[in-house]
């Protein structure tokens, strides 16, 4: 009996010095958020280097690729293809960083909306239900973003234009004759059959290339201009990564 009751005084012991480390007076707990709001203004700051490194990287491989292919005549497209393929890969990279850096920013702008804004103008309609969801997310975190709408949001934002880039360079290099051989008078191609045998990739058949290619754009199309299922923090405002 006389354990028992010392486990109990024990655990009651245990949560009131819990109790005192935790800020009890409205200064310290003002105090406390300010250091925890540049905490993750820091961390958010972190993710977003991060995503901004990747763009960087796909910006840097585009322009090195058309220059390789575009500058050389005997250099051949399939290193605008393979340029296709490292795109993709960065986009995906870049897709799951920005989820980790969206679980950031949504805290940050549930204490700038919830918060600060109150302090500076305050709304009768604002409730304190942020300090739960931010509270929620720290005990629990969680993806609110779904690794498609992450693709998506990148791939509008910034890399639709790379793909367009070597989409038109690719298509220039399998049908400008100067580009393909040294010598060659500076005129577009007369027939397909020019272009579909300068598409020729390996033992793959220059048909089923522009076939390829063509698919593989038309998906990137399609799921560039399907419409955004989740507004999230991009329905307050319109300043947004």
């Amino acid at each position: 009996m006389k354990s028992e009751q010392e486990r109990v005084s024990s655990v009651l012991e245990g949560e009131a010095a819990r109790a005192l480390l935790l800020p009890g007076t409205p200064g310290e707990i003002t105090n406390t958020l300010s250091h925890y709001y540049r905490g993750e203004l820091g961390r958010m700051t972190s993710w977003r280097d991060r995503i901004d490194r990747t763009s960087n990287w796909a910006i840097t491989v585009v322009a090195a690729l058309l220059s390789v292919s575009l500058s050389t005549p005997t250099s051949h497209h399939g290193v605008l293809l393979f340029g296709m393929m490292l795109v993709t890969l960065l986009l995906i990279i870049e897709a799951r960083r920005y989820r980790f850096f969206d679980i950031y920013r949504a805290r940050i702008r549930q204490i700038e909306r919830s918060y600060f804004a109150q302090i500076l103008a305050p709304e009768a309609g604002a409730g304190r239900e942020w300090a739960a969801v931010v509270a929620s997310s720290l005990r629990k975190p969680r993806f609110l973003l779904s690794y498609r709408d992450a693709m998506h949001r990148r791939l509008r934002r910034n890399y639709v234009w790379m793909y367009s880039i070597l989409f038109l360079a690719w298509c220039l290099k399998i049908s400008t004759p100067k580009l393909q051989t040294e010598g060659m008078p500076a005129l577009q191609a007369q027939s397909w059959t020019y272009v579909i045998d300068n598409a020729v990739l390996g033992p793959i058949p220059g048909l089923a290339v522009i076939v390829i290619v063509a698919v593989f754009y038309l998906g990137i199309l399609c799921f560039a201009l399907s419409p955004v299922r989740d507004q999230g923090e991009f329905g307050h405002g319109e300043a947004h990564v």
